[in-house]
């Protein structure tokens, strides 16, 4: 389907017009649709996918064709990391480029400045506001933050939040916040504490999962069984036979990527780290660094790889292997982008043999298993069938901890739409060009 076929502004049809964008995904195909209708929507699908258009589309034509208050703020959209704050809010400046449309980003690790420049937004009353929920609960602390008109509420990559322990920041800000509004949850997954928190503040939603893709055929997939140990001279054997340059090097905590970098950079790697212990401006000078070449290898934790947004990524390497199928084709997916070719690298130990077996039959078929070089001594034998007793409890696809329950709150009243200053005349239709928005 194309976008000039929804029902969306003319001058957001231009945005994409002049953004090259023409097919929709299918997430946009079935989400638009619905949020352009008012209904509350609890929609599953993984990174990558279109999603963060999805919702801002429909929002951003509803802010222009319907009456909203000037001085208010009328739409919030949470997101879990900086990094994907700041990735939504530079999608939504170039959608909304012909409207007169305001949005400010609100994250933590900022200086007095940036902060000001936040409140000074959400004391005007931004149209969007773009935050992470510690940050947003940080300024309505301050008492000059008044959501009581906001239209729109949006939760994007709401498992994400929820693991990162940001249950009780997202009721505390639902609590400031009308009943009668519209509410788009996005999540890649579905556990038991998702469906938990949709029951509690959707309203008859509409419910769309768009199932996850396998990885692209231009990703050369392989793995090798080892010990724990060996991982951090099997990742030097890599680089020096395959890429050293334009990596990214997935690692499970911050931690463990403090040490991974600490163990490369003595052997004079061109080194960058992510994780949630850097300063905003550390995290940007990195990033900075890696996309102008300074930097040939990023080592990350998951949360903050989420707003990494780079094309020409030569070798993903999974130092640890994730907890789910959608989390493991989210980081490959990582390379290979553009039409071009990519790697991807998985290290199993065997610790870890259990959880690459459910990727596998995800897959539908085995990753290649490349040799260890028998300079590192033996490996143990791959059985992913047998997974280590009493560590692990269930939590949807994968094994994670377990969550908490609430109580669901009851919202009965829906928003219902002012005057509809659409005008049905001019703005240019979106010309028919094969490309879509994948991010």
């Amino acid at each position: 389907m194309k976008f000039e076929e929804l029902d969306l502004n003319y001058d957001v049809l231009d945005a994409l017009d002049a953004m090259n964008f023409t097919e929709c995904t299918p997430i946009q195909e079935q989400a638009i649709p619905v949020a352009l209708e008012g209904r509350d929507l609890l929609a599953v699908a993984q990174t990558g996918t279109g999603k963060t258009a999805a919702y801002l589309l429909p929002v951003i034509s509803q802010l222009s064709d319907y009456e909203h208050p000037d001085d208010a703020v009328n739409c919030v959209v949470m997101a879990p990391t900086r990094e994907l704050a700041q990735q939504i809010d530079r999608q939504m400046e170039g959608f909304s480029y012909f409207l007169p449309i305001s949005s400010v980003a609100i994250y933590g690790g900022t200086d007095g400045k940036e902060f000001g420049r936040q409140q000074q937004g959400l004391k005007m009353g931004a149209d969007v506001v773009i935050a992470t929920p510690g940050r947003l609960l940080a300024h309505l602390s301050m008492g000059y933050v008044d959501l009581s008109k906001v239209s729109y509420f949006i939760l994007d990559e709401a498992d994400r939040m929820l693991d990162m322990g940001f249950y009780d920041d997202i009721m505390q800000i639902v609590r400031h916040l009308p009943q009668n509004r519209q509410t788009l949850m996005f999540s890649a997954t579905m556990p038991p504490k998702i469906q938990q928190l949709a029951k509690t503040i959707l309203f008859e939603p509409e419910e769309i999962k768009i199932a996850v893709s396998r990885p692209t055929d231009k990703i050369d997939q392989s793995a090798y069984i080892c010990y724990e140990p060996q991982k951090p001279e099997i990742l030097k054997h890599l680089f020096k036979t395959a890429h050293s340059r334009r990596v990214i090097v997935f690692a499970s905590s911050k931690l463990k990527v403090k040490e991974l970098c600490r163990i490369l950079r003595k052997d004079k790697w061109k080194i960058g780290e992510m994780h949630s212990d850097l300063e905003q401006k550390e995290r940007e000078d990195v990033m900075l660094a890696f996309r102008a070449g300074n930097i040939d290898i990023l080592v990350a934790t998951d949360i903050v790889a989420r707003g990494i947004d780079i094309d020409d990524i030569s070798m993903v390497v999974n130092y640890d292997v994730p907890h789910e199928p959608e989390d493991y084709v989210h980081r490959i997916g990582r390379t290979a982008r553009a039409g071009t070719d990519g790697k991807a690298v998985t290290f199993i130990s065997k610790e870890e043999q259990w959880k690459f077996g459910i990727i596998e039959k995800f897959l539908e078929y085995e990753v290649r298993k490349d040799t260890v070089p028998e300079s590192l001594g033996e490996v143990p034998e791959y059985k992913p069938s047998q997974r280590p007793r009493g560590k692990f409890t269930k939590k949807g696809n994968g094994y994670k901890k377990n969550s908490h329950s609430n109580n669901r709150n009851s919202s009965k009243n829906r928003r219902f739409h002012g005057n509809n200053k659409k005008t049905g005349t001019s703005g240019n239709q979106a010309k028919n060009k094969n490309s879509n928005i994948n991010k």
